[in-house]
């Protein structure tokens, strides 16, 4: 509080700054929930013809509809290559397409057999490789633990993409020899 009967004192000369007037507060409109509607007319920098059609946007299949004849073609051959590494693709493309159409389904369980018996003749040769190691006829185990392998790599390579080939070209491919583990 200020005296009435004191002069008054200049703010500058007793140092203490000048108050600034206080703009009055406005006050902040609500905001606004946000819609779960999504606009109906999709942003586009390019106006709508007249005469043509709106575009709907790409809706992806359902997870269990059936493949389109170009798909399974596809799917089928694929089975086939994913031999060149090893058994996993075979297996996952028979698991997931297997009801979605005949020919993946034709075609995948050949080629998964066909890997599982390829995997356990190089594994018998492996092994076998293993315990000839141990005794006086190393020459023999050099043969089925390095040889053997690499020779029985070279056919699953050569009879994968033989298996795709075909598969890709339209026709149905059967190893030479193959155990029916799945049927």
């Amino acid at each position: 509080m200020t005296d009435p009967n004191q002069p008054p004192v200049d703010p500058a000369a007793s140092g203490v700054p000048p108050q600034q007037p206080v703009p009055p507060q406005q006050p902040v409109p609500p905001q606004q929930p946000y819609s779960a509607v999504p606009p109906q007319q999709p942003y586009s920098s390019v106006p709508p013809q007249p005469g043509v059609p709106p575009q709907q946007p790409y809706a992806a299949p359902a997870p269990g509809a059936p493949l389109t004849a170009a798909e399974d073609k596809q799917w089928a051959s694929f089975a086939h290559l994913g031999g060149i590494l090893w058994f996993l693709p075979s297996l996952i493309i028979f698991l997931v397409f297997k009801d979605r159409g005949a020919l993946t389904r034709q075609e995948s369980k050949e080629a998964l057999n066909w890997q599982i018996t390829w995997i356990l003749v190089w594994l018998v040769s492996v092994i076998l490789g293993s315990i000839l190691f141990a005794t006086p006829a190393w020459p023999i185990a050099f043969v089925f633990s390095l040889l053997i392998p690499w020779i029985l790599y070279i056919v699953n390579l050569v009879f994968s993409i033989l298996g795709f080939v075909r598969v890709n070209g339209g026709g149905a491919y059967r190893y030479p020899f193959n155990f029916r583990f799945i049927k």
